[in-house]
């Protein structure tokens, strides 16, 4: 079973570029962050006429995020539980059953700038509710994963130049403390587990030549729990696709699960 995740920034105006790619690959389930649509302007029937069930949780010129699947989508949730009152759209969740059920669960984390402030604040308490969140998973002992753009640099070599990023939510100590706080509950960084190697980025930004310059950073993961991590094959970052025309600034992290 191959899963992907991919930061689409905007599914109105990159829903061809989506589509020629699922057209030309063999993902079978797809975790889609920023979406920037309400559910009803989602435009499901894409997908849908090419074989795949969808899953919308959808916030109007903001955030969003929603699953592509060709297995049938079963137990689907939306929102992060641990806060009624957050009204953003960050969090979707479901089980996909192949040879066997792995629950997906898809999450654009918020960026936190500028930091200090309620943004940062936001982001903080948002990742302790992903933390609880990510107990839970752990306690049930099954293949699961939790898949998005994390907004989170974890370690220096996660961008070409750390030093622009040192006073940015993405990479301030307490970001990254949070960040290791929910890997080190006992989940696999798929990445990670295929590769130490630095120079791996799955976001350039769009000014100032990023792109051509790979001037990039890694800030979309994919975390395991132990039962999906014995299912591993293998991780693929899709970079090509980030020179194309009208690209995301973000690439699919893709990840081959015996599954």
């Amino acid at each position: 079973m191959k899963i992907a995740t991919f930061n689409i920034n905007g599914i109105k105006a990159r829903h061809q570029a989506l589509c020629d790619w699922l057209d030309e690959s063999d993902v079978d389930v797809v975790l889609l962050q920023e979406i920037k649509s309400v559910n009803e302007n989602f435009p499901s029937e894409l997908f849908e006429d090419r074989g795949y069930n969808v899953a919308v949780h959808g916030q109007k010129g903001f955030n969003g995020v929603a699953i592509l699947s060709k297995l049938p989508l079963e137990d689907v949730s939306r929102g992060l539980p641990g806060d009624e009152s957050d009204e953003q759209s960050r969090w979707i969740e479901a089980t996909v059953t192949g040879e066997r059920a792995i629950r997906v669960c898809g999450l654009y984390l918020p960026n936190g700038n500028p930091a200090p402030g309620p943004k940062y604040d936001y982001k903080l308490a948002w990742m302790e509710r992903l933390r609880r969140r990510a107990e839970e998973l752990l306690a049930a002992e099954e293949p699961a994963l939790m898949a998005g753009d994390y907004n989170v640099i974890p370690q220096p070599e996660d961008a070409a130049k750390p030093e622009k990023w040192e006073t940015d939510a993405l990479f301030l100590p307490q970001t990254r403390e949070a960040f290791r706080k929910v890997v080190n509950l006992g989940f696999t960084e798929a990445l990670r587990a295929r590769t130490r190697s630095p120079g791996v980025y799955t976001f350039w930004d769009y000014q100032a030549g990023a792109w051509n310059r790979n001037d990039g950073i890694r800030i979309d993961h994919v975390l395991l729990t132990p039962q999906a991590a014995d299912l591993l094959r293998d991780v693929e970052v899709v970079s090509e696709l980030r020179g194309r025309e009208k690209p995301s600034d973000h690439v699919p992290v893709v990840v081959d699960l015996e599954a």
